[in-house]
Protein backbone atom coordinates (compact mmCIF):
# COMPACT_ATOMS: atom_id res chain seq x y z
CA UNK A 1 0.00 0.00 0.00
CA UNK A 2 1.30 3.64 -0.91
CA UNK A 3 2.19 5.86 1.42
CA UNK A 4 -0.94 7.51 2.85
CA UNK A 5 -1.91 10.50 0.41
CA UNK A 6 -2.56 14.37 1.68
CA UNK A 7 -6.10 15.44 0.78
CA UNK A 8 -5.23 19.21 1.99
CA UNK A 9 -4.00 21.80 -0.77
CA UNK A 10 -4.03 24.41 0.83
CA UNK A 11 -4.85 24.58 4.35
CA UNK A 12 -4.89 27.84 6.38
CA UNK A 13 -5.78 28.89 9.49
CA UNK A 14 -9.99 30.15 10.31
CA UNK A 15 -10.38 33.60 11.01
CA UNK A 16 -13.38 36.45 11.21
CA UNK A 17 -10.73 38.78 8.84
CA UNK A 18 -10.19 35.95 5.99
CA UNK A 19 -13.65 33.58 6.04
CA UNK A 20 -16.02 36.31 7.33
CA UNK A 21 -18.08 35.71 4.43
CA UNK A 22 -17.29 31.95 3.48
CA UNK A 23 -19.82 29.17 4.03
CA UNK A 24 -18.97 25.49 3.40
CA UNK A 25 -21.21 22.73 2.15
CA UNK A 26 -20.02 18.97 2.84
CA UNK A 27 -21.48 15.70 2.63
CA UNK A 28 -22.22 15.31 -0.96
CA UNK A 29 -18.82 15.11 -3.10
CA UNK A 30 -16.12 13.09 -1.83
CA UNK A 31 -13.88 13.72 -5.36
CA UNK A 32 -11.32 14.57 -3.07
CA UNK A 33 -11.29 11.05 -1.53
CA UNK A 34 -11.65 9.11 -5.11
CA UNK A 35 -7.26 8.75 -5.20
CA UNK A 36 -7.15 7.26 -1.59
CA UNK A 37 -7.02 3.27 -1.65
CA UNK A 38 -6.74 3.69 2.38
CA UNK A 39 -6.99 6.17 4.91
CA UNK A 40 -6.19 6.35 8.79
CA UNK A 41 -8.77 5.08 11.50
CA UNK A 42 -9.01 6.16 14.48
CA UNK A 43 -9.96 3.40 17.62
CA UNK A 44 -13.24 4.22 18.38
CA UNK A 45 -14.38 3.45 15.16
CA UNK A 46 -13.32 0.02 14.67
CA UNK A 47 -16.86 -1.54 15.55
CA UNK A 48 -18.77 0.23 12.76
CA UNK A 49 -16.09 0.07 10.32
CA UNK A 50 -15.48 -3.26 10.45
CA UNK A 51 -18.95 -3.87 9.20
CA UNK A 52 -17.77 -3.64 5.58
CA UNK A 53 -13.74 -2.49 5.51
CA UNK A 54 -10.99 -4.58 6.08
CA UNK A 55 -9.16 -2.87 9.48
CA UNK A 56 -5.17 -2.96 8.82
CA UNK A 57 -1.89 -1.36 10.41
CA UNK A 58 -0.14 0.98 7.79
CA UNK A 59 3.25 3.07 8.02
CA UNK A 60 6.71 2.08 9.98
CA UNK A 61 8.18 2.58 13.43
CA UNK A 62 6.57 4.65 15.67
CA UNK A 63 4.13 5.90 12.40
CA UNK A 64 2.42 2.78 12.44
CA UNK A 65 -1.59 3.58 12.76
CA UNK A 66 -4.79 1.56 12.06
CA UNK A 67 -6.24 2.36 8.59
CA UNK A 68 -9.10 0.80 6.81
CA UNK A 69 -8.62 -0.55 3.25
CA UNK A 70 -10.38 1.76 0.44
CA UNK A 71 -9.63 0.08 -3.10
CA UNK A 72 -7.67 -3.18 -4.20
CA UNK A 73 -5.14 -0.88 -6.29
CA UNK A 74 -3.11 2.14 -6.07
CA UNK A 75 -5.07 5.64 -6.69
CA UNK A 76 -8.13 3.62 -6.22
CA UNK A 77 -11.37 4.22 -4.30
CA UNK A 78 -14.20 1.53 -5.12
CA UNK A 79 -16.50 3.91 -2.25
CA UNK A 80 -16.62 6.77 -4.04
CA UNK A 81 -18.75 6.55 -7.19
CA UNK A 82 -19.03 8.31 -10.44
CA UNK A 83 -21.42 11.56 -9.12
CA UNK A 84 -18.25 11.35 -6.28
CA UNK A 85 -20.96 10.27 -3.88
CA UNK A 86 -19.66 8.23 -0.82
CA UNK A 87 -21.59 4.43 -1.64
CA UNK A 88 -20.32 2.86 1.76
CA UNK A 89 -22.59 3.03 5.37
CA UNK A 90 -19.85 4.28 7.21
CA UNK A 91 -17.48 7.23 6.17
CA UNK A 92 -14.12 7.21 8.50
CA UNK A 93 -13.83 10.26 10.87
CA UNK A 94 -10.93 11.15 8.63
CA UNK A 95 -12.67 12.18 5.87
CA UNK A 96 -15.39 12.96 7.88
CA UNK A 97 -13.29 15.69 9.01
CA UNK A 98 -12.67 17.03 5.72
CA UNK A 99 -11.57 20.37 5.02
CA UNK A 100 -11.08 21.06 8.26
CA UNK A 101 -7.78 20.06 10.30
CA UNK A 102 -5.95 21.38 13.07
CA UNK A 103 -2.32 22.47 12.45
CA UNK A 104 -0.14 21.94 15.46
CA UNK A 105 2.75 24.66 16.58
CA UNK A 106 6.43 23.70 16.48
CA UNK A 107 6.49 23.26 20.39
CA UNK A 108 3.19 21.03 19.88
CA UNK A 109 1.47 23.57 22.69
CA UNK A 110 -0.69 25.17 20.10
CA UNK A 111 -3.52 24.12 17.96
CA UNK A 112 -5.24 25.85 15.44
CA UNK A 113 -8.25 25.10 13.43
CA UNK A 114 -7.82 25.28 9.58
CA UNK A 115 -9.58 25.26 6.65
CA UNK A 116 -8.37 23.73 3.10
CA UNK A 117 -9.35 26.37 0.78
CA UNK A 118 -9.31 24.47 -2.31
CA UNK A 119 -12.25 21.98 -1.03
CA UNK A 120 -15.29 22.18 -4.02
CA UNK A 121 -17.98 23.29 -1.34
CA UNK A 122 -15.30 26.37 0.33
CA UNK A 123 -17.93 28.93 -1.28
CA UNK A 124 -19.18 32.71 -0.65
CA UNK A 125 -22.40 31.89 -2.53
CA UNK A 126 -24.10 31.33 0.73
CA UNK A 127 -24.28 27.35 0.14
CA UNK A 128 -24.17 25.02 3.35
CA UNK A 129 -23.40 26.50 6.36
CA UNK A 130 -21.51 29.93 7.46
CA UNK A 131 -18.44 29.83 9.36
CA UNK A 132 -19.50 33.38 10.97
CA UNK A 133 -22.28 35.58 11.27
CA UNK A 134 -22.83 38.93 10.30
CA UNK A 135 -21.58 40.29 13.43
CA UNK A 136 -18.29 37.71 13.12
CA UNK A 137 -18.56 35.69 16.01
CA UNK A 138 -18.28 31.81 15.53
CA UNK A 139 -21.61 30.01 14.11
CA UNK A 140 -22.62 27.12 15.97
CA UNK A 141 -21.51 25.00 13.07
CA UNK A 142 -17.95 26.38 13.41
CA UNK A 143 -18.18 25.25 17.03
CA UNK A 144 -19.36 21.82 16.15
CA UNK A 145 -16.61 21.49 14.07
CA UNK A 146 -14.11 22.52 16.41
CA UNK A 147 -15.43 20.63 18.87
CA UNK A 148 -15.38 17.29 16.46
CA UNK A 149 -11.92 18.25 15.56
CA UNK A 150 -10.63 18.54 19.54
CA UNK A 151 -12.64 15.18 19.59
CA UNK A 152 -10.62 13.56 16.54
CA UNK A 153 -7.03 14.80 18.03
CA UNK A 154 -8.11 13.20 21.18
CA UNK A 155 -9.11 9.89 19.54
CA UNK A 156 -6.28 10.23 17.54
CA UNK A 157 -3.44 10.42 20.44
CA UNK A 158 -5.34 7.10 22.34
CA UNK A 159 -4.80 5.37 19.06
CA UNK A 160 -1.58 6.04 18.18
CA UNK A 161 -0.88 4.53 22.16
CA UNK A 162 -2.81 1.36 21.18
CA UNK A 163 -0.43 0.60 18.18
CA UNK A 164 2.41 1.42 19.86
CA UNK A 165 1.45 -1.17 22.34
CA UNK A 166 0.91 -3.42 19.11
CA UNK A 167 4.38 -2.63 18.05
CA UNK A 168 6.30 -3.13 21.78
CA UNK A 169 4.47 -6.59 22.01
CA UNK A 170 5.82 -7.61 18.58
CA UNK A 171 2.45 -8.54 17.47
CA UNK A 172 2.36 -6.91 14.22
CA UNK A 173 3.46 -8.98 10.83
CA UNK A 174 3.54 -8.19 7.63
CA UNK A 175 0.92 -9.32 5.22
CA UNK A 176 -0.63 -9.31 1.86
CA UNK A 177 -4.21 -9.60 0.06
CA UNK A 178 -4.02 -11.49 -3.40
CA UNK A 179 -7.49 -10.80 -6.14
CA UNK A 180 -8.94 -11.35 -9.50
CA UNK A 181 -8.10 -8.68 -12.08
CA UNK A 182 -10.91 -8.08 -14.32
CA UNK A 183 -9.20 -9.70 -17.31
CA UNK A 184 -8.63 -12.73 -14.95
CA UNK A 185 -5.09 -12.52 -13.74
CA UNK A 186 -4.48 -12.08 -10.25
CA UNK A 187 -2.80 -9.60 -8.15
CA UNK A 188 -1.67 -8.56 -4.55
CA UNK A 189 -1.77 -5.98 -2.46
CA UNK A 190 0.80 -5.69 0.17
CA UNK A 191 2.77 -2.85 2.51
CA UNK A 192 0.53 -3.03 5.46
CA UNK A 193 0.10 -5.17 8.56
CA UNK A 194 -1.72 -6.97 10.49
CA UNK A 195 -2.08 -9.01 14.14
CA UNK A 196 -0.26 -12.81 14.37
CA UNK A 197 -4.03 -14.20 15.96
CA UNK A 198 -0.90 -17.23 17.36
CA UNK A 199 0.90 -14.42 19.03
CA UNK A 200 -1.62 -12.55 20.32
CA UNK A 201 -3.25 -15.80 22.26
CA UNK A 202 0.16 -16.68 23.96
CA UNK A 203 0.64 -13.35 26.03
CA UNK A 204 1.19 -13.50 29.69
CA UNK A 205 -2.22 -13.27 31.54
CA UNK A 206 -1.62 -10.41 33.22
CA UNK A 207 -1.14 -8.48 29.83
CA UNK A 208 -4.02 -10.25 28.40
CA UNK A 209 -6.09 -9.04 31.51
CA UNK A 210 -4.77 -5.49 31.28
CA UNK A 211 -5.69 -5.21 27.34
CA UNK A 212 -9.24 -6.76 28.07
CA UNK A 213 -9.07 -3.94 30.52
CA UNK A 214 -8.74 -1.22 28.23
CA UNK A 215 -10.61 -2.74 25.34
CA UNK A 216 -8.06 -3.03 23.55
CA UNK A 217 -7.97 -7.01 23.57
CA UNK A 218 -11.22 -6.27 21.75
CA UNK A 219 -9.69 -3.79 18.84
CA UNK A 220 -7.56 -6.40 18.29
CA UNK A 221 -9.96 -9.11 17.70
CA UNK A 222 -12.42 -6.71 15.61
CA UNK A 223 -9.29 -6.02 13.25
CA UNK A 224 -9.02 -9.46 13.03
CA UNK A 225 -12.62 -10.14 12.36
CA UNK A 226 -12.65 -7.23 9.76
CA UNK A 227 -10.15 -9.09 7.44
CA UNK A 228 -12.79 -11.25 6.29
CA UNK A 229 -14.55 -8.15 3.99
CA UNK A 230 -11.04 -8.08 1.92
CA UNK A 231 -12.61 -10.49 -0.50
CA UNK A 232 -15.91 -8.87 -0.84
CA UNK A 233 -14.08 -5.88 -1.17
CA UNK A 234 -12.06 -7.20 -4.32
CA UNK A 235 -15.12 -9.07 -5.30
CA UNK A 236 -17.20 -6.14 -5.85
CA UNK A 237 -14.06 -3.68 -7.39
CA UNK A 238 -13.71 -6.56 -9.82
CA UNK A 239 -17.63 -6.34 -10.91
CA UNK A 240 -17.95 -2.58 -10.97
CA UNK A 241 -14.77 -2.63 -12.94
CA UNK A 242 -16.91 -5.41 -15.71
CA UNK A 243 -19.87 -3.50 -15.23
CA UNK A 244 -18.04 -0.38 -16.59
CA UNK A 245 -15.87 -2.35 -19.88
CA UNK A 246 -19.13 -3.61 -20.55
CA UNK A 247 -21.00 0.00 -20.23
CA UNK A 248 -18.23 1.30 -22.88
CA UNK A 249 -19.14 1.07 -26.32
CA UNK A 250 -16.97 -0.50 -28.38
CA UNK A 251 -14.42 1.20 -31.24
CA UNK A 252 -15.87 1.75 -34.44
CA UNK A 253 -14.59 -0.07 -37.19
CA UNK A 254 -13.31 1.81 -40.48
CA UNK A 255 -15.73 1.66 -43.18
CA UNK A 256 -14.44 -0.91 -45.69
CA UNK A 257 -14.34 0.21 -49.78
CA UNK A 258 -17.68 -0.42 -51.44
CA UNK A 259 -17.28 -2.70 -54.69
Amino acid sequence: MPKQLMIYEDAVPISTERHGEWSVKTGADYSYARGLNSVPLLAAEFIPAATEFAIIFAGEGDSIFPSVILGMRDGENSFVGEDNAWQGKYVPAFLRRYPFVFSRSEDGGTFTLCIDEEFNGFNQEGKGERLFDSEGARTQYLENVLKFTREYQAQFNRTMQFANRLRELELLEAAQARFQLPDGQSAALAGFQTINRDKLKALPGETLAEMARTDELELCYVHLQSLNNLTPMAQRQTAAARTTEAAEPAPEKPAGKKK
